[in-house]
């Protein structure tokens, strides 16, 4: 089979490069990814450049690349594409933070969501950052005026990306941080990131009474509750509550504060990980 020349039906095709046919039709429809040549009685044939590009394309996947530019660079490059970090979009987002820069920020967040899938900008860029940014703010080289807007625009994204995540027929969560506990950031990354698994996402945010808690839970019926806090001290003062909780719905503690102790203690779970990791692992 010459590279351009087509000899390989679809079902051909599916069976070599483990894709199935649906989808290998998707991705010539959408993205053109493939480029097949026609028999006179109208049936599409596949070739080895078509095959190629498949293979390149569930490289880039894998790596973490978007569909739409992994078919783009698939498309672009005459063999397997090497794929980059994200790591210059990453160090444009830094710098317009850091600058105060919000248009400039939107932007390249804009261009990493492009490029690249949601748990990667989530997991890769957005939690590394926040991480650094607290770890400067500590030692005196971020202001508290640059901690106060970084977070802001990177919390408003969140948000928008967020929105509507509680649509849909997937299982749902229900998430909140324990009375005086006012960091809900990692939570709403732990939300977005489960919501890109297929959940339904019910949010109530930072400092939420046991109360509410327990509430919402009875009337929702959440297939998961998930408590996160910074510090263990939080999770004290509504532990009764939240073991209560955890005797009539599946219960969660994530966060710097939770430890194995304390989800034993409360018959709950403990989610261990970076926000990103624990809703894998959900």
């Amino acid at each position: 089979m010459a590279n351009g020349t087509g000899s390989l039906r679809i079902g051909e095709l599916s069976r070599r490069v483990g894709v199935s046919a649906e989808l290998l039709r998707a991705w010539e429809r959408r993205y053109g990814l493939l480029q097949p040549s026609r028999t006179a009685g109208g049936f599409r044939l596949y070739s080895e450049d078509d095959e190629r590009r498949v293979r390149t394309m569930q490289e880039l996947l894998a790596s973490g690349l978007s569909a739409a530019e992994a078919a783009r660079t698939a498309l672009a490059e005459p063999g397997t594409a090497a794929v980059a970090a994200p790591d210059a979009l990453a160090a444009e987002l830094r710098a317009a933070l850091d600058g105060f820069d919000e248009q400039a920020a939107h932007a390249a967040f804009d261009a990493l969501l492009a490029a690249y899938t949601l748990e990667t900008v989530l997991g890769g860029v957005v939690l590394p950052y926040l991480k650094e940014l607290g770890d400067r703010w500590e030692s005196g080289e971020a202001t508290v005026a640059q901690e106060h807007f970084a977070t802001h625009v990177i919390r408003g994204r969140l948000l928008g990306l967020a929105r509507g995540w509680d649509r849909g027929v997937g299982p749902r969560a229900l998430l909140a941080c324990p009375p005086g506990e006012l960091h809900d950031l990692p939570l709403v990354v732990f939300g977005v990131a489960l919501r890109g698994r297929g959940w339904r996402v019910t949010f109530l945010g930072a400092d939420t009474p046991p109360e509410t808690l327990a509430d919402a839970a009875a009337l929702l019926g959440p297939e998961l509750v998930v408590v996160a806090a910074a510090t263990a001290g939080r999770f004290d003062g509504a532990a009764g509550e939240l073991a209560a909780l955890a005797s009539h719905h599946r219960l969660a503690v994530a966060g710097a504060g939770a430890t194995h102790e304390l989800a034993e203690r409360l018959g709950a779970e403990l989610l261990g990980g970076d926000p990103v990791a624990a809703a894998a692992g959900v």
